[in-house]
C-alpha cells in the first residue's frame, strides 16, 4: 500500500496512524508542504492523508503552495483515490467540492464531545457520542452529495464523507499525548477565553482520559477507507 501524507507544519503529524500504517506494511511518502510541494501523482497512490495546520484554506497569498495542493486534492477526487482529511485537510476537501470556508461562530480548542449521526447505508459510523480533540476556528458548508456523519454543540458540520473513499474530519482522532503537547506549545496564543476553549492544563488532563478511544476510531476509519 502506497500512502501519501500531506503535512503543513512540523508539529502536526499523523500521530497514531503511523503505527497502523506500519502494521499494514505501508510505504509512506511524507510531503512537507511548507518546504516543497512534491507529492506522488494522485493516480499512483492507494491512500492520501491530508493533515491540519494553523493556516486558513483561504491564505493562498501567504502560503502559495495551497494553490498546488488544492489542484492535487481535486485530482485525488477525480481519480477516486481514498482520501482522509483532518482539520485543514477536511476544509481543503470541502472547498475542492465547491463549499465555502468561513469562520465558525466559536473556536473549538480542546477535548469536547461530538455526536455521530445516523447516516446513509454503508457510511462510516462514528459512536453516538465521542470526546475528541479540536483545534479549529473555521468551518464549511456541507458539500453537495456529502453525508454528514458528525456534529457538535459548537459546530454543525464536524465530519462528512463522499461515497466510500472520501472522509473529512474537522477534529483530531490521531492525537497522542506527545502530539497534543506539541500543539499546546506551538499554539498557546490561541488558548484565549471562549465557550469551547480549554486551558492547557485542562487539555493535558483530558488527554490521558480520551486519546486511546479516539485512536481506535481513526484506525477504524482507515480500515473503512482501505476495505
Amino acid at each position: 500500500m502506497k500512502v501519501q501524507v500531506l503535512q503543513h507544519v512540523p508539529y502536526e503529524g499523523i500521530g497514531c496512524m503511523e503505527s497502523w500504517l506500519d502494521n499494514k506494511g505501508a510505504e509512506i511518502n511524507h510531503t512537507n508542504c511548507y518546504e516543497e510541494f512534491d507529492p506522488i501523482n494522485a493516480n499512483e497512490i492507494d491512500l492520501a492523508i491530508i493533515m491540519g495546520g494553523p493556516m486558513s484554506v483561504l491564505d493562498e497569498d501567504t502560503y502559495p503552495y495551497l494553490l498546488q495542493e488544492k489542484a492535487y486534492v481535486r485530482d485525488l477526487l477525480n481519480y477516486q483515490t481514498p482520501v482522509l482529511g483532518i482539520c485543514l485537510g477536511a476544509q481543503l476537501i470541502a472547498e475542492a467540492l465547491g463549499s465555502k470556508i468561513y469562520k465558525n461562530k466559536d473556536q473549538e480548542i480542546g477535548w469536547f464531545p461530538i455526536k455521530g449521526l445516523a447516516s446513509a447505508k454503508d457510511a462510516f459510523e462514528l459512536p453516538e457520542t465521542l470526546t475528541v480533540f479540536h483545534w479549529h476556528g473555521e468551518t464549511f458548508d456541507l458539500p453537495d452529495g456529502a453525508v454528514r456523519i458528525a456534529k457538535s454543540e459548537g459546530c454543525k458540520n464536524q465530519a462528512f464523507q463522499i461515497g466510500p473513499n472520501v472522509m473529512a474530519l474537522q477534529f483530531h482522532l490521531e492525537m497522542t499525548p506527545t502530539s497534543v503537547e506539541e500543539m499546546i506549545l506551538n499554539g498557546s496564543d490561541d488558548l484565549d477565553q471562549g465557550k469551547y476553549i480549554q486551558t492547557a492544563n485542562e487539555i493535558r488532563n483530558l488527554t490521558a482520559k480520551h486519546y486511546r478511544a479516539a485512536n481506535q476510531i481513526i484506525c477504524n476509519a482507515l480500515t473503512y477507507l482501505k476495505r
